[in-house]
């Protein structure tokens, strides 16, 4: 499941992966959140900690990620990925070459320098 992570100032928004994570997950918790926050603040800075095993997320999940991507494509501001996981990092930073904004992977135990890091004011103009 996905559940949104508390952020008092809301300079961006957060969700962390735990258990199962499924299509459903991201079309009832992350693209409302995201959609209200970048009609907003117009931008988006979004902080994705992963707590569960890559296996654990199914095509749907996937897929859904994806059209989050594409949805708000030219919104992206900065993104942060928390996790462990060396094929996530790989691929966080294969996808920053091709996206607008900035998306840069921290480990579990660098979670505040990650909120630090997404919290910042936006990049695009």
């Amino acid at each position: 499941m996905i559940v949104e992570i508390a952020n008092e100032g809301e300079k961006f928004v957060g969700f962390k992966a735990v258990g199962s994570v499924n299509a459903d997950d991201f079309k009832s918790v992350v693209i409302p959140i995201v959609e209200a926050f970048v009609e907003k603040h117009k931008t988006l800075n979004y902080l994705l900690q992963i707590n569960t095993e890559l296996s654990n997320f199914t095509v749907g999940a996937w897929l859904q990620d994806a059209v989050l991507g594409i949805k708000v494509f030219s919104k992206w501001n900065r993104a942060a990925i928390v996790t462990d996981t060396e094929g996530i990092k790989t691929f966080t930073e294969l996808f920053s070459k091709i996206m607008i904004g900035e998306f840069k992977c921290f480990k579990h135990d660098e979670m505040e320098a990650a909120v630090t890091w997404v919290s910042r004011e936006n990049i695009t103009p």
